[in-house]
């Protein structure tokens, strides 16, 4: 902001000097515009100042594990619903996300559902935002989150389970992400699920494992 306002000074100096003296007449070609140029970068460099930009990163990020800790969860698990929309036949179903969210919930568990953003296009033909979502599975607003368009799903997955000290149901290994979470390596961590004839199934074992108070453990 200092060297904006440097040219502006000068550069109305300069103005004042080719109003008074005939000689430098010409110098207003060049005062004017830098005066004009150096103002506007003042008055962006001010506002700038006054409107921090909000770290997008940080909060994308954290939203879902936000979202889920409104309120105190008992045997929380975080669902990668664009992943386990596909254990049917590798077709992106409602009805397979339904299944498990109302298996998981009878069991005793807390799902939270967390979608890429186009998972509302693949499932319903268009966008579907955490109400409309959590409303198709059943689930209230703050238990889904469908993550903005250009953020990957899976680091927030990830930063979700990490703050609720949950599993996550997928099929997913998150093998680009193992650095940033080593705990994906950890066995039971990553819970496996499917259908075998026609019939759903889900290694609730890891999740008993790790959860040994959870409901019929």
């Amino acid at each position: 902001m200092i060297v904006p306002a440097l040219i502006f000074l000068f550069s109305i100096a300069g103005l004042g000097l080719a109003l008074f003296l005939p000689q430098l007449t010409d110098f207003i070609l060049l005062a004017g515009p830098c005066a004009a140029a150096s103002l506007i970068l003042l008055i962006r460099a001010a506002f700038a100042r006054k409107t921090p930009v909000p770290n997008l990163h940080v909060t994308r990020i954290n939203a879902p594990s936000r979202r889920l800790l409104r309120k105190k969860l008992k045997n929380p698990l975080v669902v990668d619903g664009s992943n386990v929309m596909h254990w049917k036949d590798g077709t992106p179903r409602l009805e397979t996300l339904r299944e498990v969210v109302a298996h998981l919930s009878q069991l005793g568990y807390s799902p939270g559902v967390v979608f890429d953003a186009n998972a509302g296009h693949l499932l319903m033909g268009k966008y579907q935002h955490h109400g409309a979502m959590g409303a198709h599975l059943g689930l209230p607003e703050d238990r889904v989150m469908v993550v903005e368009k250009g953020t990957p799903a899976d680091p927030v997955i990830l930063a979700a389970a990490r703050d609720l000290g949950a599993q996550i149901i997928t099929n997913d290994r998150y093998k680009d992400w193992a650095d940033q979470h080593p705990e994906v390596r950890k066995p039971g961590h990553l819970v496996r699920g499917g259908y075998r004839d026609g019939k759903l199934w889900v290694d609730l074992d890891a999740v008993r494992t790790a959860m040994p108070q959870a409901a019929g453990a």
